[in-house]
């Protein structure tokens, strides 16, 4: 199946300037996603680091990398807002769906600044629930399982609106933002987005926080349920926007 969001997230790194032999910072890599990408990216020359406050998606991570034969690729337990200087200074910092989870996220650019070089790169990409979910028809259960992922989302802090604010928050850290983009999600009744995958993956999450319950979910169905909906309806959904900036550390 294709990653639609990979294949957003390598144009993003790519457009904005991640290439041969940087030195990249992958900031709350989680398994290690964005810091691969970004390993093929610069290449046998360049290096990146991924670092992320939870161990146990770092362990995923390394294997991951070993699997890949990656050298150039580490990963080191760290924060973004305590990050030591020792690792740096990188070419380039990058992160997915982080700054929409920090209480402070102007502050976390500021740190994370600090250790790039004059000139340096910073790009995030974040998810935003401002303009969806998106139909010319009605579809209740696509409606019902866009609102479980980002009722859970929101109830556990996030900030449901960040592809939004992306460009006000690297502006307000001192940096000059150099483009803003959005790219949505589309799905039609014949190409499918894993949004199945998904749920399944937030599955404990959206029960602890009472948005709904396993039954209601079905998990085993979800995805043939959605599909045989919007093909019912002959419909398109747009679910999901993506933002991606990417912004450079004044000389």
């Amino acid at each position: 199946m294709t990653d639609i969001v990979g294949d957003m997230t390598e144009r993003l790194l790519v457009d904005a300037g991640i290439g041969v032999g940087m030195r990249v910072l992958d900031v709350g890599c989680g398994r290690g996603d964005v810091a691969l990408l970004s390993a093929r990216l610069v290449g046998e020359h360049g290096q990146v680091l991924g670092v992320d406050r939870d161990v146990r998606p770092l362990a995923v991570a390394r294997e991951r990398a070993r699997a890949l034969g990656l050298s150039n690729t580490t990963f080191a337990e760290g924060d973004l807002y305590t990050l030591s200087l020792e690792y740096g200074p990188f070419d380039a910092v990058v992160g997915r769906r982080v700054l929409m989870y920090q209480p402070d996220p102007v502050e976390g650019i500021c740190q994370l600044v600090r250790a790039l070089q004059p000139g340096g790169l910073v790009i995030f990409q974040e998810l935003d629930a401002t303009m969806v979910p998106g139909a010319l028809t009605s579809l209740p259960l696509h409606e019902r399982v866009h609102g479980w992922i980002w009722h859970t989302v929101e109830r556990e802090g996030a900030n449901i609106h960040m592809g939004f604010e992306l460009s006000s928050v690297l502006t307000q850290a001192g940096l000059t933002v150099e483009q803003v983009r959005a790219e949505a999600i589309v799905q039609t009744p014949m190409s499918h987005y894993a949004v199945g995958a998904i749920v399944r993956a937030m599955l404990p999450r959206i029960m602890q926080q009472g948005v709904a319950t396993e039954e209601e979910i079905d998990i085993e169905t979800l995805d043939k349920r959605l599909i045989v909906e919007r093909v019912n309806a002959n419909a398109t959904y747009i679910g999901d926007m993506v933002f991606g900036a990417w912004a450079r550390k004044p000389y």
